[in-house]
């Protein structure tokens, strides 16, 4: 019987090895990987300032890294957590509002019952859904203290890679596997990816949201900054869209007796925001890479649950990163014919 060479033995256990302890340092570091991702995307939304304040405007290291740092907190980190905060404050009103909702739906769905010959509201547990809407949201708008630390650790990092730009390609060429036109290639992919799910996606919703908002103050609808945040974070879900925004306000108008301004909400929810959607995403997205519906859906569904509020954009973000590794790999260690595999020989040749 043929034995196993010992090197194959001790390389074989090495890797399992490095992969637990691996898996160990994933699975305390998951609550916190919104600062590691945080940290990578800044790196790379700034990375041209960085060597422009430092090259051009001959600005000392630290100097132009602080001032980055700061820029970023008032660009991002501010509306970010002002927006978590409100939402966290209108928790409550969010629930009262999907029963005003669902009791609207059930409304409707009585004036229709008849012809469809089905009933309908007695299928629909008003208790159950506003429970979980309430859980649901909770969980959404929560995790302050694990934020806090995600935030600290994603300043800490960051000052890091903008300070020690040149380490830190020397440290990727040292520990990751993979030769130095792969990581160039990789790097490239990951600040294409980062500019359309960091930059592209959070506009287009912004812009959307801008534009449904004055639908709000012109209707008189009650809260419209608060419907505005819904509906940026509904245009960021494919195939959810500003419709999460705009249909729950028709609802609660119209169940308030308000007709005229519930409908003239739906109108220009379809026509106004629905037309401007395609516009704006093909002045924004044209000059960024834009990324398929398919990987943001997943994303959403996979970065909500994991990261919260912030797994909107870190989702598909993380998706993204994932895909670029498999590509990575294919170009690196698969077949370089795609024909190949059909040419391989067969047992019976």
């Amino acid at each position: 019987m043929k034995q196993i060479p010992p090197s194959v033995i001790r390389q074989v256990f090495l890797l399992i090895l490095i992969t637990f302890i691996a898996y160990l340092i994933c699975l305390e570091m998951i609550p916190y990987l919104t600062g590691v991702l945080g940290a990578i995307t800044i790196y790379f939304l700034f990375q041209k300032w960085m060597t422009y304040l430092v090259k051009v405007k001959r600005w000392g290291v630290n100097a132009a890294a602080i001032f980055l740092m700061f820029l970023s907190f008032l660009i991002i980190l501010v509306p970010v957590a002002g927006i978590i905060w409100m939402l966290g404050n209108k928790i409550g009103h969010a629930v009262d509002n999907s029963t005003e909702v669902i009791n609207a739906f059930k409304e409707q769905f009585g004036k229709v019952e008849s012809y469809v010959g089905f009933d309908i509201n007695s299928q629909i547990d008003t208790t159950k859904i506003t429970s979980w809407l309430s859980e649901n949201l909770q969980a959404f708008a929560g995790g302050t203290f694990n934020a806090v630390i995600a935030v600290g650790i994603m300043y800490f990092m960051l000052y890091y890679m903008l300070t020690n730009r040149r380490e830190l390609g020397t440290s990727l060429n040292k520990y990751v596997p993979m030769n130095k036109e792969g990581l160039v290639e990789v790097g490239k992919e990951i600040k294409a990816m980062v500019r359309s799910n960091a930059l592209g996606i959070p506009l287009v919703a912004i812009a959307q949201g801008i534009v449904a908002l004055i639908g709000f103050l012109i209707f008189g609808v009650e809260s419209p900054f608060f419907w505005f945040v819904i509906t940026i974070i509904g245009s960021m879900i494919p195939f959810v869209g500003t419709l999460v925004g705009i249909l729950p306000v028709f609802l609660i108008t119209l169940s308030a007796g308000h007709t005229v301004q519930a409908w003239g909400v739906l109108i220009y929810g379809f026509v106004v925001v629905g037309s401007t959607d395609n516009i704006i995403r093909l002045f924004i997205l044209k000059k960024l890479d834009n990324v398929h519906p398919l990987i943001t859906l997943v994303g959403v569904i996979v970065g909500v649950p994991l990261f919260g509020f912030i797994g909107l954009i870190f989702g598909p973000l993380l998706i993204s990163l994932f895909l670029i590794l498999i590509k990575t790999y294919k170009a690196q260690y698969g077949a370089k014919d795609p024909m190949e595999w059909h040419h391989l020989p067969q047992e019976n040749e």
